[in-house]
C-alpha cells in the first residue's frame, strides 16, 4: 500500500495522503512523495488541476513528532535533504482544490491554507499549531486568509476551529457531508477545466499574488521573536506529545530575557 495514492484522469490529478494509522503525519517519506507528486503536476502537459485529500479520520496531522524526536530535530529540519516542493514554495501555476476529510493540524493546516479552493466535511477540526511547538504562534495565517484580527489572534494562539466556523468566517469555500466531499471537489475541478487555459493559469497566479502578507518590518520582528526563548522547549513540546504527558517548559534560558521581548522598531 502506497503512502501516497495518485489518480490521473481527464486532466485532473488526485493526490491522496495514505498514512491513516498516523493521521497522515508528515514524515520524511511522505514529504518526499508529496514533493515528487507536485513536481509531476508542475511538469505535466496533460494534468491541469489537482485535488488534494487524505484517507482515514484526518486530512493531515502535521509534523510527525515521533519521527522528529527520533531524529533530534524539529519540523522539516528533521527530514533528510529532499527535492523542491512547488506546492509549498507557491510556484505551482495550476489550481489546487483541497478536500479536507478530517483533522487538519499544524503543517496539515498549512497545506489547506496553500490551496486555491477549499472543501471540507462537516465536523472536520482545524488548528494552526505553531504556538504549541515553536517560540511564536501562527501570526500570518489570519492575514493570508483575510480573517478579522480577533479570529486571526485566536488562530495564532492554536485554538481549534470546526469546519463550520471556518466556513462562516470565509476560510472554506464549501462545507459538505462526507459522501459529497470528493464529488464536490471533482465538480469544482470540472468547472475549472471549462475555462480557457490561459484564463485558468493567469487567474490562479493573480489571485495568489493578491493574498495579503506581513510587511518586511513585521517579518523582521517575527524573525527576532522566533529566537526569543529557550530553544530546548521546541523538542520538549515534541517529546511531551510523543510520550503523552504534559510538557515541562523552561521558557527562557535567562530569566531576565522575559522582560526583553523584541518589539517592532519604530522609524
Amino acid at each position: 500500500m502506497s503512502i501516497l495514492e495518485i489518480e490521473r484522469q481527464d486532466a485532473v490529478m488526485v493526490i491522496r495522503m495514505n498514512r491513516p494509522e498516523r493521521m497522515n503525519a508528515l514524515g520524511a517519506e511522505l514529504r518526499a512523495a508529496l514533493a515528487d507528486a507536485w513536481c509531476e503536476l508542475r511538469d505535466s502537459s496533460e494534468l491541469e488541476v489537482a485535488i488534494f485529500t487524505g484517507t482515514g479520520r484526518a486530512f493531515c496531522a502535521g509534523e510527525d513528532m515521533k519521527e522528529s524526536v527520533a531524529r533530534g530535530a524539529a519540523g522539516s529540519a528533521s527530514a533528510p535533504v529532499r527535492r523542491e516542493n512547488p506546492y509549498d514554495l507557491g510556484t505551482l501555476e495550476k489550481p489546487v482544490i483541497v478536500a479536507v476529510n478530517g483533522y487538519a493540524m499544524g503543517g496539515g493546516f498549512m497545506l489547506v491554507e496553500r490551496a486555491d479552493l477549499r472543501v471540507a466535511v462537516r465536523g472536520a477540526i482545524f488548528e494552526s499549531s505553531e504556538a504549541k511547538r515553536w517560540l511564536l504562534g501562527g501570526y500570518d495565517h489570519g492575514l493570508k486568509g483575510g480573517l478579522s484580527h480577533a479570529v486571526a489572534t485566536e488562530l495564532a494562539f492554536a485554538f481549534r476551529f470546526t469546519a463550520e466556523r471556518l466556513h462562516e468566517v470565509g476560510f472554506l469555500n464549501r462545507l459538505v457531508d462526507a459522501d459529497d466531499l470528493m464529488p464536490t471537489a471533482r465538480e469544482m475541478a470540472a468547472h475549472l477545466l471549462t475555462l480557457p487555459p490561459a484564463s485558468r493559469v493567469n487567474t490562479t497566479v493573480m489571485m495568489r499574488a493578491m493574498r495579503q502578507r506581513p510587511s518586511d518590518e513585521l517579518e523582521q520582528l517575527a524573525a527576532r521573536l522566533k529566537d526569543h526563548g529557550a530553544k530546548e522547549d521546541l523538542m520538549e513540546s515534541r517529546r511531551a506529545f510523543a510520550e503523552k504527558r504534559p510538557p515541562r517548559f523552561k521558557g527562557w534560558d535567562h530569566p531576565e530575557n522575559r522582560h526583553r521581548t523584541p518589539k517592532l522598531e519604530k522609524k
